[in-house]
Parts: structure tokens; sequence; C-alpha cells
């Protein structure tokens, strides 16, 4: 099968001054490319100016190059400064992901000549690392020419470094296995852990957003403090929102802020959690859950660096980093159109996976000693305290636990247990007294430890009743919508199912 031929380009000033009919009877860079004897099967171009100037520059070039029209497409960039390397090549490489490139079934053809030398370097790095690609340049000399640029980032450059002075290596292996003091409260064990605290120093020293995921109570907020204590704006505020606590209607003024009189009950200037972290770092937590024009705001203050309080017109530049946390799928929002895809990649430049407590091996006894200890220390010197050790079989029974609310939940967990232990000795019944008989979600063990009495049967029939249940709720009570989601043959065999579970089946529909 024919692989399929790609042109990618940015828009530049020659070409919409051609365009324009400013330059008489030049075509300028990409339509010289496209008049030439190779033709593309797609015409990838990026813009950086006005769309609609832009979108008038393609009507004129599909008329010019005789290509049709859902052979180009066009997007807008915003970028910083069209001379901000960093920013170029973080936009670009999102642009070209967002596209599904690189893909084996496609040819890239990047032509370096329009735009500004910086955008030129970032299509030859490209090229050469993340989306390999052949390289054209135009002239009005030469026309249309290949850019033979041969470079191989390894073999060129790997043997100078390996030739560097074994102390200066040394030195450099040194220096990365410093401890870093700010992750000190990060209590762990487990490789799982050790691993994500080296991936976070390194983010750390980086004026990137991070996006932390995990499930509540993995402790997203310590990663975020240590990452802000371990980088170059760590005597600047730290500023932690809790995004889910923010009423919809208040989430853009109580972020980017208000003027007086910007709407009912604005009775005085709002700086806005933005300006309140203005030299330092704002964390969004629970960024999920943010309203979708509350996510606009955020994505223009990612893209541009200011912010517009509501209420005022002139833009503020604004010098504040973002980490952001949530416990929700984003992907599966993104997907739903709950979450703004482009929000996504401009917070994920930086991201952390944190493990649930269960994954972390060894974690769970020494965070027990820890808390315990720590809980000690607290009650020290109150008359009716007690120092208290944990027994063996408590602690065993610490382990055996699934923790769906994780290091949160072990805390508070052990707290009860102390609180409630009548001697010296937190024993394994003091533990089970303080678990909460909390709704687990799916995937985790929602069942109580077996005992005398138990009966198999009966703890079967209350989970086909629950499922059923849910079925008939997500189907509108649609019997065979509901059956179909079950994975019955019919609604006859649900109604089967419901009559031997004792379920009243007659307000269901067919």
């Amino acid at each position: 099968m024919k692989n399929r031929t790609w042109l990618i380009s940015w828009i530049g000033a020659a070409d919409l001054e051609c365009a324009e009919d400013k330059r008489g009877s030049d075509l300028g860079p990409i339509a010289t490319a496209l008049c030439g004897v190779k033709r593309y099967d797609r015409v990838y171009l990026l813009t950086n100016y006005d769309f609609d100037r832009s979108k008038g520059y393609c009507t004129w070039l599909e008329a010019v190059s005789k290509y049709e029209s859902s052979a180009i497409d066009l997007y807008s960039v915003d970028l910083t400064s069209p001379i901000d390397y960093g920013d170029i090549y973080t936009q670009v490489s999102s642009n070209l992901q967002q596209a599904g490139l690189p893909r084996d079934d496609v040819e890239l053809t990047f032509h370096v000549s329009p735009g500004t030398p910086a955008m030129a370097a970032i299509w030859i790095i490209l090229s050469k690392t993340r989306f390999p690609a052949k390289l054209i340049q135009t002239s009005r000399e030469k026309g249309v020419e290949s850019v033979d640029f041969f470079l191989d980032l390894a073999s060129d450059f790997l043997p100078e470094y390996l030739q560097r002075s074994g102390e200066r290596v040394r030195r450099l292996s040194d220096a990365a296995q410093l401890s870093t003091p700010e992750f000190e409260k990060i209590i762990h064990q487990s490789q799982l852990v050790t691993d994500l605290i080296s991936l976070a120093r390194r983010i750390s020293v980086y004026e990137v957003p991070v996006l932390i995921l995990g499930e509540t109570g993995t402790g997203k907020e310590l990663f975020a403090e240590a990452i802000h204590a371990a980088s170059p704006r760590s005597g600047q505020p730290f500023v932690a929102v809790n995004c889910g606590a923010i009423a919809p209607e208040l989430a853009n003024s109580e972020l980017f802020g208000h003027k007086k009189g910007a709407f009912t009950g604005a009775t005085a200037d709002r700086k806005g959690h933005f300006l309140e972290a203005s030299g330092g770092t704002l964390f969004l937590d629970e960024v999920g859950d943010l309203p979708l024009d509350t996510q606009v705001r955020l994505l223009r203050a990612l893209q541009s660096q200011e912010i517009t309080p509501m209420g005022q017109s002139k833009p503020i530049k604004i010098n504040t980093r973002i980490l952001a946390a949530t416990h929700r799928d984003l992907a599966a929002d993104v997907a739903a159109g709950r979450f703004r895809e482009d929000l996504f990649h401009r917070l994920a430049v930086g991201i952390l996976q944190l493990p649930p407590l269960r994954e972390r091996t060894g974690d769970v006894e020494l965070l027990t000693h820890h808390f315990l200890a720590s809980i000690n220390a607290d009650s020290a010197g109150r008359p009716e305290a007690q120092n208290k050790t944990i027994t063996p079989a408590a602690l065993k029974l610490l382990q055996s636990h699934t923790w769906p609310g994780n290091i949160r939940e072990l805390y508070h967990t052990l707290l009860r247990a102390v609180i409630w232990s009548a001697g010296p000795d937190v024993s394994d019944h003091d533990i089970h007294a303080a678990m909460l008989p909390v709704a687990r979600t799916a995937g985790q063990n929602q069942f109580p430890l077996l005992s005398d009495g138990f009966e198999l049967q009966e703890r079967l029939d209350d989970v086909a009743r629950n499922l059923i249940a849910q079925a008939l709720q997500q189907s509108g009570q649609r019997k065979s919508a509901a059956a179909q989601l079950l994975g019955f043959a019919n609604h006859q065999t649900l109604a089967n199912w419901m009559k031997r579970l004792g379920m009243n089946s007659e307000t269901s529909q067919n």
C-alpha cells in the first residue's frame, strides 16, 4: 500500500502578502512548493496570524495551486512569541501529536522557508527526532530544493559525551543521587514511589505545567508542595485551590479575579488566585471539576501568560506556574466532551501518575509506624493519653486491606483505633472496629471478612440485585436494553432472574 504524503508548514508573512497582491507576481514559499512537480495528498498549515486572514490565504492558495479545499487544512497556533524556541517546540509537537503523527502510512515533509528562523530550527530538530520527515526550502532563484541535513544525534554526539572525563561523569552522577529534602515528607520504601520522586525532582526545575493523576488520598498535594519547594520558585507563594469546592458560577472570579460591579454581589475588587500566586505556584486540585467556560480561560492563561479579570477589558500579564491534579479519568472526560482536549495537552507537559496504596509494596507497614509515632507525639503529655504500640495481628490486618481511600484512609483508621483502644496496644479488633463501611468502587474488594454464618449464595444474590437495578437505571427501565447491558440473550431471561431474586419487574418496560 502506497504511503500518503503530507506537506507541513507555517504560513509566513511573505505567503500572506503574495495572496494579498503585495508582491507582484511572486507566489511565496508555500505556493511555489505546491506548484512544483511534487504533489501532496495533504497540506497541513499552521498559522500564528489572524485566522480569518489565514483562511483567505488558503482560498487563494487553492486557486493558484489547483489543490482541492479538502486537501488543505489550517490550524491556528497561539504562540507566546514567534522567536520563543521552547514554546514553538511545545506547540508544534502537541499539534502534530493530536493529528496522530507520526504514522507508518504517512511520509512527512516540513517546509522550512516560511516563518521565523526559530520556526525553521524547530522543524529541523523535529525532523531528526520525534517526527521523522524530509525537509524542503524554496527561493525565487532556485524554486523548490531538498534540504540535505544529514544528522544522527546518537552517532554524532554520543561518542563525544562518552569521551568526557570520568571525574565529570561521576560528578554528574553523584549530583543526581543527592537527597532532596523537599521530598522527605513522602514516606515510602516502594520502588514505584522512589521512581516517581526521581521524576518529580527533574520536573521541578523546569518552568512547565504538571498534571498529577491518582486516586483520592494518594498524596497529590504533597507531591505538588514538594515540586514547588524544589523549584526555582520555592521562595514565592504556593496557593492550593480545590476546584471541586468552587461553585461553578464563581469559578472565573475565584481564579482570575473581578472588578467591583462586574456582577451582582461583586462589591469590591478581587485579585483572584492567579495573581495571589504571582511569581510562585498555583496548585489546582481536582482540575477536572472546572466548568467548560473556566477551562477556556485557563487554556488562554497557559497559552498567553495573561488573564483578564471579570469586568475588565485589558488583560494582565502573569508569572504563575500551574500544577494541577485530579482523581478523574481525564482521557474519558475528554472523549465525553467534559474536559477540553487542548487544555489536557497543555497541562500534561509534565505528568505524574501516583499509584494507589495497595500497589505500594511495603509502604503500609512503614506508613503505619510513621503515623503511629506522629499520633503518639501529638498526644504526649496529656493525662489521658497512652503511648500506643500496634500488635502483629493488627499490622497484618492493615496490610491485608485494599485501602480504597489510600493513605488518607489508613491514617484516619489508625487514629480512630488509637483513640478507641482501651489499653496500650492497638489490636486487630481495634483496627476492625475503626474501619468505616465505605462503598467500594468497581474493581475493589467490597466484601467483609469471612466469618461464621456467611452465606455465599445470599451474597451473590445481593450482587445480582444491585447489578440488575443499575442496568435498569442506566437503560431508563427498559428491560430489553438492560438485558443487553447484562449480557442476557433477551428480556425474558432478565425477567426470570428478577422473579427468582424477588424483584418487582412490573414497572419495567420492554
